[in-house]
């Protein structure tokens, strides 16, 4: 559905480009979400099992950059984790400020679990698109999400 909105066509173009793309993100997401749902998992709390799982112990700063949160949101996140004995935090003894997150046995024994059957349903969302769609899709994505990078790099190149 286009939108309603009468502005620029450059402004009407990019309202056209931009629902369609949340819309798409949010029903694949929605539809993706059933393996760490049925475990009692929230998007963020799956988010932050899996950066564990995949890159090792992080810091609560490191997470809350990849998974594009607040620093007070990452807290609450890994306080309901660490409550249910799925991550464990350390502070380091050289700079108390710094806390470490860790998956414990169990969360890592779950998100082992899980995770196969959410990389599967989003294998089963991408068949959609052929190849060459995907590798394009993810080039636009990517090109989108790092302007403010790019945008702050230039900046600093001015001055």
């Amino acid at each position: 559905m286009p939108t309603h909105y009468r502005g620029s066509p450059k402004q009407v173009r990019a309202l056209n480009t931009y629902i369609p793309l949340l819309r798409a993100a949010n029903s694949v997401a929605a539809r993706t979400a059933a393996a760490y749902e049925a475990a009692g998992l929230t998007i963020s709390q799956f988010g932050v099992l899996e950066a564990l799982l995949h890159l090792g112990p992080l810091c609560q700063h490191e997470l809350a950059q990849k998974l594009l949160k607040s620093g007070g949101n990452i807290t609450l996140v890994i306080d309901n984790l660490e409550k249910h004995d799925w991550v464990r935090r350390e502070r380091r003894t050289d700079d108390r400020r710094m806390v470490t997150v860790r998956l414990t046995p169990a969360g890592r024994r779950l998100v082992a679990r899980l995770f196969p059957a959410h990389a599967a349903s989003v294998a089963r969302e991408m068949q959609h698109l052929l190849d060459s769609e995907q590798d394009e899709l993810r080039r636009l994505c990517r090109k989108l999400g790092r302007r403010e990078e790019t945008s702050q790099n230039k900046k600093g190149d001015r001055s």
